[in-house]
């Protein structure tokens, strides 16, 4: 038995000892047990944050040994499958391409921000075929979702003007300057976009689409099992639950 499996069946047996607005109407909760699976996109380019990509990763693989609903999850470039090299060296080969239509989430991490002549999100700016793309994907039954300041690269593609929104404390300034409405909260919900914190906020930003789309109890098993209590506000916007 591998370590995945081994703390899926441990926090299962613990779950069963303990157990006794128009654009937010567009990504309206899923009912658990949908026919096909919740299909998770996680965005890679070079320079992105570790943390920023493999806690959302984690916490989606597992989502499904905790709902009725099957999740796939894979990581994306806009390239086409290739390596790509993280913010802090570690090299990744990512085996699928760009695929938004097969997408039910898509999923922005961060990173390189605070080094602008760096590879990472600066560079993707600079670039603009990553914003160009993220501005393209918008159609009923998507959510969008980034975390920390993946965040600015929907503000580059034009998606968080004028929605609530949210990013990594040392770039508020700049989301707010480029037209988000900043709230002060971890994890912001306006239906078909959902955005996130610094760092570790991906792990809430992952549990809370959990939470939206598979249901509470596949939330609180991850929880256990991960050993992580979501923290912070959830700001949602009326209609999103």
């Amino acid at each position: 038995m591998d370590r995945r499996t081994l703390l899926h069946a441990t926090a299962l047996g613990a779950a069963t000892l303990t157990a006794a607005a128009p654009r937010a109407q567009a990504a309206a909760p899923r009912a658990p047990g949908r026919a096909h699976p919740l299909r998770v996109h996680v965005v890679m380019f070079d320079g992105v944050e570790e943390l920023d990509y493999t806690a959302p990763y984690e916490v989606f693989s597992a989502a499904g040994h905790f709902a009725d609903r099957e999740v796939e999850v894979r990581y994306v470039t806009l390239d086409g499958p290739r390596t790509v090299e993280a913010a802090f060296g570690t090299r990744l080969r990512v085996g699928h391409g760009w695929a938004p239509e097969e997408a039910d989430l898509l999923v922005v991490p961060g990173g390189g921000y605070a080094r602008r002549e760096d590879p990472g999100v600066w560079a993707e700016i600079r670039r603009g075929a990553l914003p160009r793309a993220l501005a393209a994907v918008t159609r009923p039954g998507l959510t969008v979702s980034a975390l920390c300041t993946g965040v600015l690269l929907l503000s580059a593609a034009g998606v968080t003007s004028g929605r609530p929104c949210t990013t990594h404390h040392r770039a508020r300034a700049d989301l707010e300057r480029q037209g988000g409405v900043l709230k002060s909260a971890r994890v912001v919900d306006d239906g078909d976009l959902v955005t996130a914190g610094g760092v570790t906020s991906g792990l809430d930003l992952a549990l809370w689409l959990v939470r939206r789309e598979l249901g509470a109890d596949a939330a609180v098993g991850l929880e256990e099992m991960l050993e992580y209590e979501a923290r912070g506000t959830v700001w949602a916007a009326r209609g999103v639950r």
